[in-house]
């Protein structure tokens, strides 16, 4: 028997198709359950814990979805409400979302969609119940981001090491690829730290002169140089009792890694074309991408200065190497992109989100969040599909062209988890184009419409 990883109660005064939905839920690790009106819900949710509520937005009593909406909310800030209508006006789906709705469907409701949208608010509501209790055991304080990261072993691990440092003072230096959350990182150490009420003042090393660094690191004093016109605090000066997250911090040339340490060991600056001493207590947590033992041994960083900032090193997994928190990811990236531009997108069907998932994402996190945003503002359903997702990544080699072995391992499975994959991958070749797909895997279209739909696909 499957762990149940949450309560389900669908709310709908038509008992047959209340049931009906119950039923198709229980392909799902969760316990769902049916009353037949608003009033019974309010009640079932005065005497237990609820996660996920399906309601009818049209009840025949006077406690219609809108006012189960409410008291779910009000009882439980976590529970994810998702409501059914057949009256889908602009303003009526505005209104719900506003009032904290999860998402809606219209009828008649696509069950596979359904299953999708239950499953990821049943996974959201556990992983914000566990953070809670995880929160509340003992001493160890609750460690916030400010955006959603992921749940894998690989990021558990981060966090942990996060928490630990974050009420202290000591150096940070984080590593990792481009693209994976270092800046999100730093300042989620330093939002949970003492200097939370104080600057937090970022700075790209690599993508500064020598000159320009050192003037935005230490100020400049009125006529140091062309252009300085006015006097102007550095950002060491700016960040005063906060933190200064110095990115790319490997780029950093060798000159500049002098007066940087200098710095760091006697808490002065002295602005450019200034003999004006300026003392500052700052906390520093450093980031880069490249190796720092090959830059240490080619002498192309100082050692006493990587010591200096090295006092608690993180190291950030690429995306590929924590895909279980693709899914996770992606909805919050589709919520992100979608509150943001106005577009009534709310998910993504299991094929796309499939070959999201098998993606290598090169880019890592940065890659991931701008793809889900290009195919939002091109999507003008409530669904991204594998149509939507950008033809890029389809091109990878784990599609089949034959340039390196298929991304799931043949042997050993089963005819029918064949058959899903061959469909899978042959509709991400083809861009979602059914006719071409069918075509290509010698089936008729119909048939492939059934196999889609018995896959849940």
């Amino acid at each position: 028997m499957r762990e149940s990883k949450g309560t389900v109660l669908v709310v709908d005064d038509e008992q047959e198709h209340a049931d009906s939905i119950v039923e198709s839920l229980g392909k799902l690790p969760v316990r769902a359950m049916a009353v037949y009106g608003g009033d019974d819900a309010i009640q079932i949710l005065h005497h237990q814990q609820v996660d996920v509520i399906v309601t009818d937005l049209k009840l025949c009593t006077e406690t219609n979805g809108l006012a189960v909406l409410d008291e779910a909310l009000r009882h439980d800030p976590d529970t994810k409400v998702i409501l059914i209508t057949a009256y889908a006006t602009i303003d009526t789906c505005k209104e719900a979302m506003r009032r904290g709705a999860y998402d809606y469907l219209v009828k008649p409701i696509d069950i596979d969609q359904l299953r999708t949208l239950v499953g990821q608010a049943a996974q959201e509501v556990a992983l914000a119940r566990s953070r809670q209790t995880t929160g509340a055991a003992g001493d160890r304080p609750e460690f916030v981001f400010d955006g959603e990261l992921g749940d894998s072993t690989a990021m558990e691990h981060v966090i942990e090491v996060a928490r630990r440092v974050a009420p202290t003072h000591i150096s940070v230096l984080i590593e990792g690829q481009s693209g994976t959350g270092k800046e999100l990182l730093a300042r989620a150490i330093h939002n949970n730290s003492p200097r939370r009420h104080k600057p937090f003042q970022p700075v790209n090393c690599a993508g500064l002169t020598e000159t320009l660094l050192e003037s935005e690191l230490f100020g400049h004093a009125k006529g140091a140089f062309t252009g300085a016109v006015n006097d102007r605090k550095g950002l060491f000066e700016l960040a005063d009792e906060g933190t200064l997250f110095l990115d790319e911090i490997g780029d950093m040339p060798l000159s500049m890694q002098a007066k940087l340490l200098r710095v760091l060991e006697d808490g002065i600056v002295v602005p450019v074309g200034s003999t004006r001493p300026v003392v500052v207590n700052v906390r520093i947590i450093s980031a880069t991408n490249q190796d720092f033992q090959k830059l240490l041994s080619e002498k192309r960083f100082r050692e006493d200065l990587y010591f200096r900032i090295k006092g608690v090193n993180i190291a950030m997994p690429a995306l590929h190497e924590r895909a279980e928190d693709i899914p996770l990811l992606t909805r919050h990236f589709i919520q992100e992109a979608a509150d943001e531009i106005g577009s009534m997108v709310r998910g993504i069907t299991e094929a796309a989100q499939a070959i999201l998932s098998s993606y290598d994402w090169p880019g890592n996190i940065r890659q991931l969040r701008n793809t889900i945003r290009t195919m939002v503002v091109l999507c003008d359903r409530a669904m991204l599909d594998v149509q939507d997702v950008p033809t890029e990544i389809f091109r990878r080699p784990q599609l089949g062209d034959g340039l390196s072995k298929p991304a799931v391992p043949l042997a050993g499975l089963a005819l029918n988890e064949l058959e899903r994959q061959a469909i899978i991958e042959t509709l991400a070749k083809t861009a979602g184009n059914r006719e071409k797909a069918a075509r290509i895997l010698g089936i008729g279209e119909r048939t492939l419409y059934r196999k889609i739909k018995e896959y849940n696909l």
